[in-house]
């Protein structure tokens, strides 16, 4: 168990997406976001056909969505599909805490860039071959390296 599974939220977090988890866009609609017995906040939250909880949207998730599909307006959002996933990178505060990003699905047969890189083979270099000496140089015992 990890600690953060102790809080319960009713909307997505970070630890909810992992690498990467496929919703389907079911709606977006403002939701009051504060803690019980806060005042209210009124956030934009996304809905899922796949998923119970919202999760709260951002400027730039909402940016992202946007460009891929299309439509600044969210009602274009509606039952396209999103990867939603942890990104450490995210800061709040001036500091990393880690986020939910969106990025668009990948398409079928086009190839996963950012797992692993693949690395080319070193190119085999034909060795020079070296003359060989007319005899063995002499060991004189001044040899400063000891190995």
């Amino acid at each position: 168990m990890h600690i953060s599974e102790l809080k319960e939220s009713k909307f997505l977090r970070k630890e909810d997406c992992g690498q990467g988890v496929l919703l389907t866009i079911a709606d977006v609609q403002q939701e009051n976001v504060a803690k019980e017995g806060a005042p209210e906040e009124m956030r934009w939250c996304m809905y899922f056909e796949e998923s119970e909880k919202p999760m709260v949207l951002n400027s730039t998730n909402g940016q992202i969505i946007a460009k891929f599909t299309g439509s600044e307006e969210s009602d274009g959002w509606i039952g396209r599909e999103v990867v939603l996933y942890h990104d450490p990178n995210v800061s709040f505060g001036g500091k990393l805490v880690g986020g939910i990003r969106v990025r668009e699905p990948r398409k079928p047969g086009v190839p996963v860039r950012g797992k692993r890189p693949v690395r080319m083979p070193k190119p085999k270099r034909e060795a020079s071959p070296e003359p060989e000496p007319d005899c063995e140089p002499a060991d004189d015992g001044d040899d400063p390296i000891p190995f």
